[in-house]
């Protein structure tokens, strides 16, 4: 229960931040996305006026004679394909991509990889930093040549140990340290 509460939460913060930014930033229309287990619907939406331009699903004839299952990679790629020709003839060529609660992955990556590859300007797709290998350290050839260390000569070792202070400890009582255990007949009373 408590994994499925932080997967909530989790979907709840992405969707207000992703719905968020594109009302913040974005003029263009949108290109709304949702996802079931059967199907996966795309239509771009002109926020403005209120009006869906163009839209897409997997439910429609067209992508269902294409493909026999629509929860799959193969049919969000049909579906963002058709999506981005309907667009493109309704007069649309930039869309802000609104994933709503959904991560940039799997189905939804490659419905608007589909839409991107099919003519629709969603922006920039994000490289993935290639990271590079570590490069191996070079050892130094020459060694450093250990220098002794100066000497005092005017004072010698025993001089110098002699002059450091002791700390002087008390001695502790015998009796006092000693723990009084339960079992012992002097400590019943």
């Amino acid at each position: 229960m408590k994994r499925e509460k932080a997967i909530y939460r989790q979907r709840n913060r992405r969707s207000l931040r992703v719905r968020n930014r594109l009302r913040r930033d974005s003029i263009r229309p949108r290109l709304s996305v949702f996802r079931s287990h059967k199907h996966l619907y795309a239509q771009v939406i002109d926020d403005q006026q209120g009006h869906t331009l163009a839209a897409a699903s997997t439910a429609d004839k067209e992508i269902r004679q294409k493909t026999t299952y629509g929860g799959n990679l193969q049919a969000a790629q049909l579906v963002g394909e058709t999506v981005a020709k309907r667009a493109l003839k309704a007069g649309v060529k930039q869309v802000a991509f609104d994933r709503r609660e959904y991560k940039y992955h799997g189905r939804v990556a490659a419905l608007a990889d589909a839409a991107r590859d099919a003519g629709l300007d969603l922006g920039a797709k994000k490289e993935i930093p290639v990271k590079e290998e570590p490069k191996a350290k070079k050892k130094a050839t020459a060694k450093k040549e250990k220098t002794p260390a100066k000497k005092d000569k005017a004072t010698p070792k025993k001089e110098k140990e002699s002059t450091k202070k002791k700390k002087a400890t008390p001695k502790k009582e015998k009796g006092s340290t000693k723990k009084k255990k339960a079992g012992d007949k002097k400590n019943k009373k």
